[in-house]
């Protein structure tokens, strides 16, 4: 009696086994996946100017520095795995008709709007400030669409209103951003 119930016992335990292994197995993926937080996805607006300097004979060569910008940190912040930059054109009429009522980094949160519209949990707001020809500030602001609460506002200072100064200020930021795990 003694042998069968050992016998009983080791088959007992080699089922119980054999079935963590299998839960295990099952469950490796949820695992893995919590070992890595999730990337959030995030809509990146474009740059806008403001210039209290009065000048507008540079207008059509900063509006061009303004596009160059905000496809730089798009794709910079696509490369640096910070997020998923996701497409705005399925919102882009939403975000034309904002614009031409509000400045979108300072419009009290109407880029929630844009987010619900795109489905994603983070907005980004860009904009520089043109103090002089040589003195300007690149700034940005995350927001979370949840909450609507601002989650990350950065600025660089950058001197010289050329291509390769707006360029390197973005360059910084990202790389600020990366260095101080700012994303998510």
């Amino acid at each position: 009696m003694n042998a069968s119930l050992n016998k009983r016992h080791a088959s007992m335990l080699s089922a119980a086994r054999t079935l963590c292994a299998a839960a295990l197995i099952g469950y490796a993926p949820f695992i893995c996946a919590t070992d890595e937080p999730q990337k959030h996805s995030i809509a990146i607006m474009d740059f806008e100017l403001i210039d209290n300097t009065g000048e507008s004979a540079k207008d059509a060569e900063q509006k061009r520095r303004l596009a160059m910008i905000s496809q730089q940190l798009r794709e910079a912040i696509a490369e640096n795995q910070l997020y998923t930059v996701v497409d705005n054109a399925p919102a882009a009429s939403l975000i034309a008709e904002l614009q031409k009522r509000f400045e979108l980094h300072s419009c009290n949160g109407c880029d929630v709007d844009i987010g619900h519209a795109l489905n994603t949990p983070r907005v980004l707001t860009g904009w520089v400030q043109k103090v002089s020809n040589l003195i300007l500030n690149i700034n940005i602001q995350v927001r979370d669409v949840q909450t609507g609460n601002i989650v990350l506002n950065k600025s660089v200072d950058i001197r010289g209103n050329t291509d390769q100064t707006w360029s390197r200020g973005i360059r910084y930021m990202v790389r600020s951003m990366v260095e101080n795990k700012q994303a998510n």
